[in-house]
């Protein structure tokens, strides 16, 4: 269960774009753009629950840094991380982190609540700097500190790689990813998209590989390849909560499924089309894009996430 590219739109927006074309031609008569107006509402996207159980109650989230990773870096990943179950007072009336969690709390279940657990350092890169996929499951058993702690069922394993690290599939395929070791165990993996593929994996803060060439967004926290990280963590740590046994929520088949947050690709703000991630906030001082406030003030970009009270992909702003 790969993190989505932000270029592999949907058909329905492809759909909106068009139409909004057509809303915005001069020739148009006044009743002709209302009734486009209606035909452009976003339709209920369903996300099948298929039974399965989901991650709930209080999760612990164990780390593995695999590379090298400033502690600017790591300072901006945990605060994002502290910033999903942690209700911050921002001096704005921004929507917060933990407000898009939130989100989680309406799939099957209640709520779920993360907390930052164990973290290792492994900046000697222990398996080299091409990685496999089976051997992310094995960095993820050191981040929990082994197999009998990977397997109590109450933690997320995360490994993140740095800007240095192939992964198998990374940039081609996904962003990052999530699975399972056991009937009750999960993992997570993210890698810093910086020196491969920030077009692929950084959008909206990188000019894209494909399709609009609009001008790309200003990252909140001014490193690209980590914000950009930010985005995919969110993507499968929703998805890891919410289908973590590929039995859950998804639609589309099991091993190539659109998940909480993949279902809603490329969306960021209200008006959201291919190419453009939609109408979002902008730091005075900075000009620097954003959704949400987090922990210590820090402004993050978070995707819509897949509402089930709605059956709509809701972006916070």
């Amino acid at each position: 269960m790969a993190a989505s590219s932000p270029t592999n739109a949907s058909f329905h927006l492809l759909l909106l774009t068009s139409l909004l074309l057509l809303i915005s031609a001069p020739n148009l008569s006044s009743a002709e753009p209302r009734k486009l107006t209606a035909l452009v509402q976003q339709q209920p996207l369903i996300l099948k629950y298929h039974n399965g159980p989901l991650l709930k109650g209080n999760l612990t989230l164990n780390i593995l840094w695999y590379g090298s990773f400033s502690p600017a870096q790591r300072s901006v990943i945990l605060d994002f991380l502290h910033s999903l179950s942690t209700p911050s007072s921002p001096r704005s009336r921004a929507p917060t982190v933990a407000s898009w969690w939130r989100t989680t709390e309406r799939y099957k279940g209640g709520p779920c609540v993360l907390s930052v657990g164990n973290q290792v350092l492994d900046n000697r890169y222990s398996l080299g700097k091409l990685i496999k996929s089976p051997q992310l499951r094995a960095l993820a058993l050191k981040s929990g500190g082994g197999r009998k702690s990977i397997r109590n069922g109450h933690a997320i394993n995360l490994v993140l790689t740095s800007a240095d690290v192939a992964v198998e599939g990374f940039c081609m395929s996904r962003c990052g990813t999530h699975g399972s070791t056991g009937k009750r165990s999960a993992y997570a993996w993210v890698g810093n998209p910086m020196s491969q593929c920030p077009g692929h994996c950084a959008w909206p803060f990188h000019q894209p590989i494909y399709g609009p060439q609009t001008p790309p967004l200003v990252a909140p926290n001014g490193d690209v390849g980590v914000d950009g990280m930010v985005i995919n963590l969110a993507t499968v740590l929703a998805g890891a909560v919410t289908n973590p046994f590929s039995n859950g929520y998804f639609q589309g088949p099991a091993d190539a499924s659109l998940e909480a947050v993949s279902a809603c690709t490329g969306i960021f703000g209200k008006g959201a089309y291919p190419g453009y991630p939609g109408a979002v906030l902008e730091a005075k001082t900075t000009g620097a894009s954003y959704n949400a406030v987090g922990v210590n003030g820090r402004k993050f970009l978070l995707p819509a996430m897949w509402d089930p009270a709605t059956s709509t992909c809701s972006p916070l702003v």
